[in-house]
């Protein structure tokens, strides 16, 4: 069963990053969001930066994918499936860990945060559309990010 969880980041400093494609030597392709391109310099020299995949610490900047519409047929991109599900199920446990379950109240909260009343903090939980719209209205930034059961 999918469902949407939304998820708030409201940490002091983080308007204006920049994100950089990267790889490790396993040839294990994600994304790295950096301060600014010092920023990732100075993680990786501290190894700091590891695949989220194999945790390989040999980290590359690589270019960014972008499109060029030409008259050549699109070539399809071939994921390993157990790479994914890998991928998948790091990215849940590090949700699970690092954000505050509001379960239901997740609009509710948000808006304590953005407005002062309680402590900035990361949260995760469900939202209704219209609870939604109040948050994008208020200015309040947040992800939704589907979550797939242990079931399937």
């Amino acid at each position: 069963m999918n469902r949407w969880m939304s998820y708030f980041l409201k940490l002091p400093g983080c308007e204006g990053m920049i994100v950089f494609d990267l790889k490790c030597l396993q040839g294990h392709k994600f994304e790295g969001w950096f301060d600014d391109g010092k920023s990732y310099e100075d993680q990786k020299a501290r190894g700091l930066l590891t695949c989220p995949i194999c945790n390989d610490a040999d980290i590359s900047k690589i270019p960014t994918a972008f499109s060029i519409k030409s008259s050549h047929p699109e070539k399809t991109i071939s994921f390993h499936h157990k790479e994914l599900v890998e991928l998948e199920k790091k990215v849940a446990a590090f949700i699970e860990n690092n954000f505050d379950n509001v379960g239901p109240r997740f609009a509710t909260e948000a808006l304590k945060i953005h407005y002062g009343v309680t402590e900035p903090r990361n949260i995760r939980g469900t939202s209704t559309q219209e609870e939604e719209k109040t948050l994008k209205k208020e200015g309040i930034e947040f992800i939704k990010i589907p979550v797939v059961s242990d079931d399937g």
